[in-house]
């Protein structure tokens, strides 16, 4: 898996290093006018649930387990 992550990363390397870029024009910014007045943001009232939260103390039945390990003989 990681011999194949290498090859892919390689090829990769590879593919862009063979790229020729040249710039053919110059990068200009837009003028731009802005005038804005205030403006007013939404209100919201906000109530969330009413959450109750306690503890209870239960008895819960837990199954007895038995494991027989076979001798060092055994097949």
């Amino acid at each position: 898996m990681k011999t194949i992550t290498a090859g892919i990363i390689a090829a990769g390397c590879l593919a862009l290093g063979a790229c020729d870029v040249d710039q053919t024009k110059e990068t200009k910014l837009p003028d731009v006018d802005v005038n804005a007045s205030g403006g007013q943001l939404p209100e919201f009232n906000v109530t969330g649930p009413e959450v109750n939260v306690g503890t209870e103390n239960k008895t819960i039945e837990v199954p007895t387990v038995d494991v027989k390990v076979p001798g060092e003989n055994a097949q």
